[in-house]
């Protein structure tokens, strides 16, 4: 899959835009604005998803979001569900894995601590 080596930003931000949100900001980082909720996104490649390196990118000071999405393509989403549930993260989380076409999605969600 050409697309592994790709974080998928693009299709993160068609999703929340679908949803409703503002999304602001370049590259894999990103923030999604709606009413009262915010949310920071981080897109992830696959070995990022795998490795889970990014999950703490801020140093860990979270940039006092509460709530966290990453978004990764479906064939590292459990794989990424596993790395994330075994850390405890001072926020809630949820994962969105994008098939390889960009056309579907599934999300899962996560808790803190």
């Amino acid at each position: 899959m050409a697309q592994a080596s790709m974080p998928p930003v693009q299709e993160a931000r068609s999703i929340f835009g679908q949803l409703g949100y503002v999304v602001s900001g370049n590259g894999a980082e990103m923030v999604a604005e709606r009413k009262w909720r915010t949310v920071q996104i981080t897109a992830l490649r696959s070995s990022d998803a795998t490795e889970c390196r990014p999950v703490l990118a801020d140093g860990g000071n979270n940039a006092g979001h509460q709530l966290r999405c990453f978004v990764t393509w479906d064939d590292q989403m459990q794989a990424l569900r596993e790395r994330l549930s075994g850390i405890d993260l001072p926020y809630e989380w949820a994962i969105i894995g994008v098939s390889d076409d960009g056309s579907d999605y599934n999300v899962v969600q996560g808790t803190h601590a």
